[in-house]
C-alpha cells in the first residue's frame, strides 16, 4: 500500500514537473509590414487566455525576416505543447515542409496539406459560403454584382468565391439598377462611404461584403450582410476588453476576434491532445474543426429600420 501511494505521488510529481515546463509557441511578424495585424492578433490571442485561467505558458516568437526552419529549430522542442501560427502563407508552406511533429494551428489558408497542421483562417471563401446560404433562403437566382473602382483586389477573393459557390447567374454590372425583378438580388462590393453615395437602393434583395460596413458610418435600411459575429453581438468580453486597450478600425477589430478565437482553439487541443472534429460558438464565427481545417460559418445581418437583425 505505501509502495502504491509513493508510485501516485512520484507520477503527480512528474505531471506536475512536465505541466511546469511545458508552453504554446506562437508565431507571429512582430515587426514588418504585417506587424499591425499581428499585433491585433497577439491581443485578442492574450485577452482570450487572460480570463480563461489556463496556465500553460506562452511565449512569442518575431517571424519577420526569419525563416521556419531556423525558428522552430530553436524554439520548439520537447516543452513545446502546441504551436501557433505563422501568419504568412509563404511561412505556412515552409511549415508544412519541415513535417512538424507538435500540433501547429496555421493562421492562414494554403493549397497544400501535412499532418499535425491544422488550417485556420479568415477566409473569403467561409464568408462567401455564408452568404450564399442567405442568398438561398431568400430565393435570388439571378445575383446582380456591382463592384467599386480602385477596391478591385480587396474584393476580388469575395467575388470568386461568391461565383464559385452560388451555383446560379450572376452578372456584373457597372450602374446601380433602378429596380430589381423576382428573384434577382444586387450584391454590393465596396467601402463605406461609396455604398452610402449610391443614392436610394432598394428595400429588399441587396446584400454587401463585409468590408462595406464601417463603425459609427450608416448601414442602408434592408441591406443583408455576413460579418465577425464579435463585433454585433459583444458576447466575448475579452474581445471588447482587447479593443478598449487599444481602439481599431473594423478590419483590426476582426483580427483581434480572431486571435481570441486561436487561443480558444489552442486551449481545445493542449486540454484533449488526441481531439479531432468538433464545433465552438466563435468570435468569428461557428467554428468546425474537419481534419486539417477549421471553417467558419459566420452570421449574417439585416439593417432594419429600428435595428440590425441576426439572420444565422
Amino acid at each position: 500500500m505505501l509502495h502504491n501511494k509513493k508510485t501516485w505521488l512520484l507520477m503527480f510529481f512528474a505531471a506536475f514537473v512536465s505541466q511546469a515546463h511545458a508552453e504554446v509557441i506562437v508565431i507571429l511578424p512582430e515587426t514588418g509590414p504585417m506587424a499591425r495585424a499581428a499585433t491585433s492578433i497577439k491581443h485578442g490571442f492574450l485577452s482570450a487566455y487572460a480570463q480563461s485561467n489556463h496556465k500553460t505558458p506562452i511565449k512569442f516568437v518575431n517571424s519577420d525576416q526569419q525563416n521556419m526552419k531556423s525558428i522552430f529549430r530553436q524554439h520548439v522542442g520537447k516543452k513545446t505543447e502546441m504551436v501557433v501560427g505563422p501568419l504568412a502563407r509563404q511561412d505556412v508552406e515552409e511549415v508544412m515542409k519541415l513535417n512538424p511533429k507538435v500540433k501547429v494551428l496555421a493562421l492562414n489558408e494554403v493549397g497544400a496539406e501535412a499532418k499535425n497542421v491544422i488550417q485556420f483562417s479568415l477566409s473569403k471563401q467561409d464568408d462567401a459560403g455564408s452568404m450564399v446560404d442567405v442568398l438561398q433562403k431568400d430565393n435570388i437566382t439571378d445575383l446582380l454584382v456591382l463592384r467599386q473602382n480602385g477596391r478591385e483586389a480587396d474584393t476580388e477573393l469575395y467575388y470568386i468565391s461568391l461565383v464559385s459557390q452560388f451555383g446560379h447567374r450572376v452578372e456584373p454590372i457597372q450602374t446601380l439598377p433602378a429596380k430589381l425583378k423576382k428573384g434577382q438580388g444586387l450584391m454590393l462590393m465596396g467601402d463605406s462611404a461609396w455604398l452610402n453615395q449610391l443614392g436610394k437602393l432598394p428595400k429588399r434583395g441587396v446584400y454587401a461584403q463585409a468590408i462595406a460596413i464601417e463603425e459609427n458610418k450608416a448601414i442602408p435600411e434592408g441591406l443583408t450582410f455576413c460579418d465577425v459575429p464579435a463585433l454585433y453581438e459583444h458576447q466575448w468580453n475579452d474581445v471588447y476588453h482587447a479593443y478598449l486597450q487599444k481602439p481599431e478600425p473594423m478590419p483590426y477589430q476582426r483580427l483581434i476576434a480572431f486571435g481570441g478565437d486561436a487561443w480558444m482553439l489552442t486551449e481545445q487541443y493542449v486540454l484533449n491532445p488526441a481531439i479531432q472534429d468538433f464545433r465552438l460558438k466563435g468570435r468569428t464565427g461557428d467554428l468546425t474543426a474537419q481534419g486539417d481545417r477549421i471553417k467558419r460559418n459566420v452570421h449574417c445581418y439585416q439593417k432594419t429600420k429600428r435595428s440590425l437583425v441576426v439572420l444565422k
